[in-house]
């Protein structure tokens, strides 16, 4: 009975320990959370500047997302891809084109949604930007791979993620000219068929502190257990219920 009573207060107090590590952990995960909403509200409360050229390529991080961004250049129409999408107008894809600026190199801009009724470039010839624009917009990282449960499929045409060196690949673009990221476009470049920009959706969720209080109630509960445990005298103890 003594070794059973003994194990019991090992797993319990292994229990605790996990509990609140559990719950430190959401602490830190909380730190990192309010300083991440604190660096994308400072971007996005800054004046654009140029878009990152290649010498700023390999430095470019996860700090740099929602960077406002500046960037001239002529749109290849001919290269542009249409990635899955779901916006507050419903479904459709987002417009990727790619625009050439005067340097030779190519950055994907995320020119806005169109629902499916617009998807074929033919159908939005307004929308079909001639000569040199200027873009501005927020700097994006890009996501490889796919969607939730889908993968994206070059040779079929099918994207449900917007990843710049796939798509790239697939529009037969050269791969040392393409920036590694994309910029999602404001507002400003809509047009009444589509695109449409500006939809971009900057929400990040917060919960941490909520955690990390009911894993921390948890291990107090535990911890009641173990005193209760260690108050009853051992000959009342039935550990087989």
């Amino acid at each position: 009975m003594r070794t059973r009573r003994l194990a019991l207060l090992a797993v319990l107090a292994a229990a605790v320990i996990g509990l609140v590590l559990l719950g430190n952990w959401q602490l830190a995960r909380r730190q990192w959370k309010l300083a991440l909403i604190e660096r994308v509200e400072r971007h996005l409360a800054a004046p654009p500047v140029p878009a990152p050229g290649p010498a700023e390529w390999p430095a470019i991080s996860r700090d740099d997302a929602y960077r406002r961004l500046r960037a001239e250049g002529v749109f290849v129409h001919g290269q542009e891809t249409c990635t899955k999408a779901v916006t507050e107008r419903g479904a459709g894809c987002w417009v990727i084109t790619p625009l050439q600026m005067a340097d030779g190199n190519l950055l994907l801009v995320n020119r806005g949604f169109v629902d499916d009724a617009h998807r074929d470039p033919a159908t939005r010839a307004a929308g079909q930007v001639a000569g040199t624009v200027t873009v501005t917009g927020l700097l994006r990282l890009s996501e490889p791979g796919g969607g939730f449960l889908r993968r994206n499929d070059p040779a079929g045409n099918r994207w449900y993620s917007r990843d710049v060196a796939a798509i790239a690949a697939a529009r037969g673009l050269p791969g040392d000219r393409v920036a590694p990221y994309f910029i999602d476009a404001d507002a400003q470049a809509s047009v009444a068929d589509g695109p449409v920009g500006g939809l971009t959706v900057i929400r990040f969720a917060n919960s941490h502190l909520v955690y990390a209080l009911t894993w921390y109630g948890l291990a107090l509960m535990v911890l009641a257990a173990i005193g209760m445990l260690l108050r009853t005298p051992a000959s009342k103890i039935d550990i087989n219920g």
